[in-house]
């Protein structure tokens, strides 16, 4: 058996204009979603403008396809703001609820990382589901 070694890179925060086109590509399609995750990642992690990011995140959670495997990075990084800065929206904690039950329900629409971003949003956020 093999064991392949991996590196886990916390991608850089990028500037509101160049993640707002990317973030936007991903939306139809334009964008790699690798390149779309790396930005949503950077910014969740390192913007200093919470409001920019969950309103990316709002943005994507709703209008991305069913199975995207983007919704469960969303979930997971309004998880990560929740750490971060304390505190969430009353839409961003509802999205984050949303994408962590269609998670439970069907792992092939929403993957299970939005469980762990809500868990972060009760537990960071001061949140109760």
């Amino acid at each position: 058996m093999t064991y392949e070694h991996r590196l886990f890179d916390n991608p850089p925060v990028e500037e509101h204009d160049f993640a707002s086109t990317v973030l936007e590509g991903a939306l139809y399609n334009a964008t790699p979603e690798g390149e779309a995750a790396d930005v949503l990642v950077g910014l969740a992690l390192h913007d200093e403008d919470p409001a920019f990011v969950e309103g990316w995140c709002m943005k994507l959670g709703r209008q991305l396809a069913p199975g995207s495997p983007l919704l469960g990075l969303v979930g997971l990084c309004v998880g990560h703001l929740a750490r971060r800065f304390g505190y969430v929206s009353d839409e961003a904690a509802s999205l984050a609820l949303d994408l962590a039950n269609r998670s439970k329900a069907d792992p092939s629409d929403v993957d299970a990382r939005a469980v762990d971003g809500l868990d972060d949003v009760i537990f960071f956020g001061g949140r109760t589901v």
